[in-house]
């Protein structure tokens, strides 16, 4: 696949240098010099210039990449500039860094595909995310081991809960939740994470939307991850 990736502070150079190490084509775009020089020798291709500049940014292969991530995080504005542009050219598969509540209802109101929180995982994970092609985040407890929650993928959609077999790829499944509609501090409509009773018959079909919380080692999810994708 071929990604774009906007801002290449601490979060975008390791995203990058994770996602070429997977064989993906990877093209970085920076407005500082000694940031295209890190990761210059890493990746397939680097722009050095201003994404908050309309008519800079259009020299960038927009059309022609799988998905693009604007990992700004230490500018808010230039954040929400970037976004605001990439949308107007027609960019439609946006993931979106966010440093703040404030950050994150803007992003949601402009209803990009993703929003990346400090909380979630490392780049390192935001990989394998999108080889599952579904959102996760994960908490490390061990060197391998880690509790993981990630939208269910479409593979499983129908589905009961106690016959997705996750066991098979040395997964447990610990809790599963369903989106509930609420709004968020600007009063824009959200939506919330509740528990799905497990044991319900009439409540536990997989639907789209819903997450899982999973115990897995790393080796695990790695499989699991190969056989969904």
């Amino acid at each position: 696949m071929r990604y774009l990736i906007i801002g290449l502070g601490i979060y975008g150079t390791s995203l990058a240098r994770d996602l070429a190490a997977q064989g993906h084509e990877v093209i970085g775009v920076d407005s500082r010099q000694n940031r295209i020089a890190d990761v210059k020798d890493y990746i397939s291709t680097t722009y050095l210039l201003d994404s908050t500049d309309e008519s800079a940014l259009s020299v960038l292969p927009l059309d022609g990449v799988d998905l693009t991530v604007v990992a700004i995080g230490e500018n808010f504005g230039a954040s929400i500039k970037t976004v605001a542009l990439l949308m107007k050219h027609g960019v439609k598969h946006i993931y979106a860094r966010a440093v703040n509540d404030l950050h994150v209802a803007i992003l949601e109101s402009f209803k990009v595909e993703r929003i990346l929180t400090p909380e979630q995982a490392s780049a390192r994970f935001l990989t394998r995310e999108m080889l599952l092609g579904t959102e996760m985040s994960a908490l490390q407890i061990t060197d391998s081991v880690f509790v993981t929650n990630f939208a269910v993928p479409a593979y499983f959609y129908g589905r009961r809960y106690p016959e997705l077999k996750l066991s098979e790829y040395g997964i447990q499944l610990v809790a599963a939740t369903r989106p509930q509609a609420t709004t968020n501090v600007l009063g824009l409509g959200s939506q919330k994470y509740v528990p799905i009773d497990l044991n319900d018959a009439t409540a536990n079909t997989v639907q789209e939307g819903d997450k899982i919380t999973v115990l897995a080692t790393d080796k695990a999810l790695r499989t699991f991850m190969r056989h969904i994708s």
